[in-house]
């Protein structure tokens, strides 16, 4: 594969026009069709229209035990399919995290600014320590600081997340105000953008709870490596509702997961979705869901696999990446040292 450009260059005048997206996924586990449709298949497209920097998130995932060799292999998949689903290095700032230590320097420095209320109140902290009672650490009480610093340190302007994930933006902006209030306009002021379309793919298994890699049900969720015959064999067994019409409706939760996919996966509206499969069952709808999602996946199921192979360009895009999102955070991580007192480090 030969490769003329891997990281996209640090934007110059022109570029600098562009609004600043971030994002990013943890590489915890394998992506699924719910981080495909929800977020990573809406990245591609504002690569045209902003200045976008995806970052795999490692510092975060080990809040919850990894298995070390896992998490290295997992880190490598998750990069390998941010470009398989159309994420372009020459376009787009693509690196991992834990290799940027302004990251983790920020979010020291951010801890110090950021309330224990604020903290003791944010939803996911109190899911994932129910979810984990054996392991509630302090890097999970504090892992909306790092976010926070991920953000900030790229002077993020718009933050693509879904409805349920809105409060970490919010907080990584009171931390922002905060710090901005006492040293002057250090930090640009985060915005959510939230993404509408496929934005919360739920469980096949369980549709009132979002579609999780973590879900202990290899049902409720489908890989963006699962092979054709174990996606359809997922959907055929999806979770759907009394009755048997294909219709939106408040008591119909499975049905309603299955036609966002089913639009999310073709373009359809769900009105178009209702009148194609009037008269007909759950059975023929769920088959021809899965059948939509094969073909959505196929691509980037193959594209990651020949990725996969090909460790060396991998290893050039992170490394490339890293270089270019250290001198990004770093001058912001400078600016940050002179405003509360640090030394600035030696030059090397």
């Amino acid at each position: 594969m030969e490769v003329q450009q891997t990281a996209a260059p640090i934007r110059g005048a022109e570029e600098a026009k562009q609004k600043i997206v971030f994002s990013g996924v943890q590489p915890s586990g394998k992506l699924t069709l719910g981080n495909y449709l929800g977020a990573i298949g809406n990245w591609v497209g504002m690569q045209q229209d902003y200045r976008c920097i995806f970052s795999v998130m490692n510092l975060h995932s080990i809040t919850v035990r990894q298995d070390p060799a896992a998490l290295r292999r997992q880190t490598l998949e998750v990069l390998a399919q941010y470009i398989a689903c159309g994420i372009d290095p020459a376009k787009s700032l693509l690196f991992i995290q834990g290799h940027v230590s302004a990251h983790a320097e920020l979010a020291w420095i951010l801890n110090c600014y950021t309330m224990f209320g604020e903290l003791s109140r944010m939803t996911q902290f109190k899911d994932k320590s129910k979810q984990h009672a054996d392991n509630v650490n302090a890097g999970l009480f504090t892992y909306p600081v790092l976010m926070a610093a991920d953000i900030l340190l790229y002077h993020t302007d718009l933050v693509p997340v879904g409805q349920d994930q809105k409060q970490h933006v919010e907080i990584a902006r009171d931390i922002a105000e905060r710090f901005n209030g006492v040293y002057g306009d250090v930090f640009t002021i985060p915005e959510p953008m939230i993404v509408r379309s496929g934005a919360k793919i739920m469980s096949l298994a369980d549709p009132t709870k979002k579609m999780s890699k973590s879900d202990p049900n290899q049902n409720a969720y489908v890989l963006l490596t699962d092979k054709p015959e174990d996606i359809l064999r997922k959907f055929k067994r999806a979770v759907t509702d009394s009755g048997s019409e294909i219709r939106r409706g408040e008591d119909k939760p499975g049905v309603n997961n299955l036609i966002n996919i089913y639009c999310a996966a073709t373009g359809s509206t769900p009105e178009q979705v209702e009148q194609q499969f009037a008269g007909k069952g759950y059975g023929d709808f769920k088959m021809a869901v899965g059948e939509a999602v094969v073909e959505v996946l196929r691509p980037v199921r193959e594209k990651t696999e020949d990725l996969l192979k090909n460790k060396d360009y991998l290893e050039q895009v992170y490394t490339e990446g890293a270089f270019q999102a250290a001198r990004l955070a770093d001058r912001t991580l400078e600016k940050v040292y002179k405003k509360v007192g640090f030394l600035a480090k030696p030059k090397r």
